[in-house]
């Protein structure tokens, strides 16, 4: 974009126009993290205004200002603006605290402009303060919503950034008279993104109970264990745009993590906020058509993964428990879904695997730590010196699982399931494979984050995986 000729003042909004975010949002979110019960007091500061509120949130949080996502072409543009002479100023629906600290931190505008404990520099409120500064005279005005039209609609020149270019219907301006910066993409498609539909592969094994039993004939119970997977995915994104929001400093802190949606500001912290609940409501609607007994454990999910989210992923080992837990209560789900027992042993062997999987994970994270130069990772109990004990208790956790695996395949109820039951032991040195190739890849610093991610999608894992999958078929059927 061209720098203007124009020499109008120029003010500029915060939330969504010069930052890729929402200060508001983004200080509840720090609230929850930093104290979920304080949430309670949220309604009554509201009842007193939305400007009130965002006062009390700004004496209790501290928003990081350096790491939020700034819209870097419409900068690009203000600095050339400034370097020209025009005069710049900041004006917001946000705090004036926090308005001060963004702009001493870009350190290009002339004077900044607040909300207050009781005014909320927002719409015609805002467009009142622009006309008392500008003693009504011509100005342009740089804004991203709705809520600025009054504002445009009043302005000499009109510049609309981060926004849909269908929100410019709505100005009565001609096309000419609007300059555009960064339009926004599709925010669906980031909304899709941001529930993490790769991660439903983890969610197959809800499905483990039906093969294991021996009924995937019974079209009834497939059909249960399908839905149980829908509920349960959308219940796992609903948790995942949770710690996406509650995790924001960290996520933009984090290499890869930092490209996130809702980290790198492509998606508007609202969907999140109506997302988590529309989605975890959707997920009960539909899981509503099974057992009460898979509600019951759906429930129970939801709140380990919602704790794990706000306070468990901040405890050394406890965090690793919690993860492979949740592996568990996944095949616990689908055995709720068929109405069919969980064995012991399959408890056991998931928990030790994922154990495993769980350490492998932050193993990977604190080896990062090397190329990135920090000491401790983000958010997590865990520094460098802790790398040999995740190694050791990760490896001892993984061959505990293929000891539990031993053992029952010598359990006489082995024998009444399976017509070769001798054909199982060929399955212990395909686990045993997996299990070091992946410890191996992440000690040579190929692994990516997600263990079971990469277990997935690597070939030779797949075609371990298809193998063991041959195995018990034959074991079941000969």
């Amino acid at each position: 974009m061209l720098n203007s000729d124009s020499m109008l003042p120029l003010y500029v909004d915060l939330d969504g126009t010069l930052i890729k975010s929402d200060l508001l949002l983004e200080s509840l979110f720090l609230l929850i993290k930093k104290n979920f019960f304080l949430l309670a007091l949220v309604p009554f500061w509201l009842i007193r205004g939305r400007a009130y509120l965002k006062s009390q949130l700004s004496t209790r949080v501290n928003i990081p200002i350096k790491i939020l996502p700034i819209n870097d072409e419409f900068l690009e543009f203000l600095h050339g603006e400034k370097l020209a002479g025009r005069p710049l100023f900041l004006i917001s629906g946000s705090n004036e605290k926090e308005v001060k600290k963004v702009a001493l931190e870009i350190g290009i505008f002339d004077a900044c402009y607040g909300s207050s404990t009781t005014v909320n520099l927002r719409s015609r409120a805002k467009l009142k303060r622009i006309m008392e500064l500008t003693g009504s005279s011509d100005f342009a005005y740089a804004g991203n919503s709705s809520d600025d039209l009054a504002v445009w609609d009043k302005a000499k020149e009109v510049m609309m950034v981060n926004c849909p270019r269908s929100l410019s219907k709505r100005l009565q301006r001609e096309e000419s008279e609007v300059q555009y910066f960064d339009v926004q993409e599709s925010v669906l498609k980031n909304f899709w993104s941001a529930m993490r539909p790769h991660q439903w592969f983890k969610n197959g094994l809800i499905l483990l109970p039906l093969i294991l039993s021996h009924q995937l004939a019974a079209t009834n119970l497939l059909l249960a264990a399908i839905i149980a997977f829908i509920s349960f995915s959308l219940c796992a994104s609903s948790v995942y745009l949770l710690n996406d929001l509650l995790d924001l400093n960290n996520d933009r802190q984090h290499r890869t993590k930092k490209k996130r949606p809702f980290a790198a500001g492509e998606l508007p912290l609202s969907f999140g906020l109506a997302g988590v609940p529309g989605l975890f409501i959707s997920s009960i609607l539909i899981a509503l058509f099974l057992p009460l007994q898979f509600l019951e454990v759906l429930a129970v999910y939801w709140l380990t993964t919602t704790l794990y989210s706000i306070w468990l992923k901040k405890l050394f080992l406890f965090d690793v428990i919690t993860l492979a837990s949740l592996y568990s209560i996944r095949i616990i789900s689908g055995s709720a879904a068929i109405g069919v027992a969980t064995t012991s042993w399959l408890l056991g062997f998931s928990f030790s695997l994922f154990l495993s999987l769980a350490m492998v994970k932050r193993f990977t994270e604190v080896k990062n730590l090397k190329t990135s130069g920090k000491k401790s990772v983000e958010g997590r109990a865990y520094n460098q010196s802790h790398l040999r004990m995740l190694s050791i208790l990760g490896g001892i956790a993984g061959l505990v699982s293929v000891l539990v695996f031993t053992i029952y395949i010598s359990m006489a109820d082995t024998t009444q399931l399976y017509n070769s039951p001798a054909v199982l032991w060929f399955i212990c040195p395909l686990l045993v494979f997996l299990l070091a190739r992946i410890w191996l890849f992440a000690h040579a610093g190929k692994l990516d984050e997600d263990p079971v991610l990469f277990a997935i999608s690597d070939r030779s894992s797949q075609f371990v995986g298809t193998l063991i999958g041959i195995l018990l078929w034959v074991s079941a059927s000969f």
